[in-house]
């Protein structure tokens, strides 16, 4: 289960990439052709970059414990296990989005 703190890490995260004034709307193109925002294409390599670092960090952990020694508590498995589902199911909440938007504009007449 997410701590609060994880979801709203998440939720922080997604709306920083959703703002409708930061880059996702400079990427689409509403507010000129001139800014200097980065791409639609650059936001969504650094949202999985930041999923695929999750499940490092998490293997990484749990790798540590298994491995014996005193390398990683426990607790910070779980909790590195816990921002990694968060980001995950944040990640496939997108995609839905995503395809639903894309079927809409699909069944638009032409």
């Amino acid at each position: 289960m997410a701590t609060p703190g994880i979801a709203a890490g998440a939720y922080a995260r997604m709306a920083h990439i959703t703002d409708p004034a930061g880059s996702l709307n400079r990427a689409i193109g509403g507010a000129g052709g001139d800014d200097k925002g980065p791409s639609f294409g650059a936001v969504l390599k650094d949202a999985l970059a930041s999923v695929r670092q999750a499940g490092a960090k998490s293997d990484t952990q749990a790798q540590a414990v298994v491995a014996g020694g005193n390398k990683a508590n426990i607790v910070d498995v779980v909790t590195a296990v816990a921002e990694t589902e968060t980001a995950i199911n944040t990640l496939v909440s997108v995609r839905d989005k995503v395809v639903a938007a894309y079927e809409q504009i699909m069944q638009m007449p032409m």
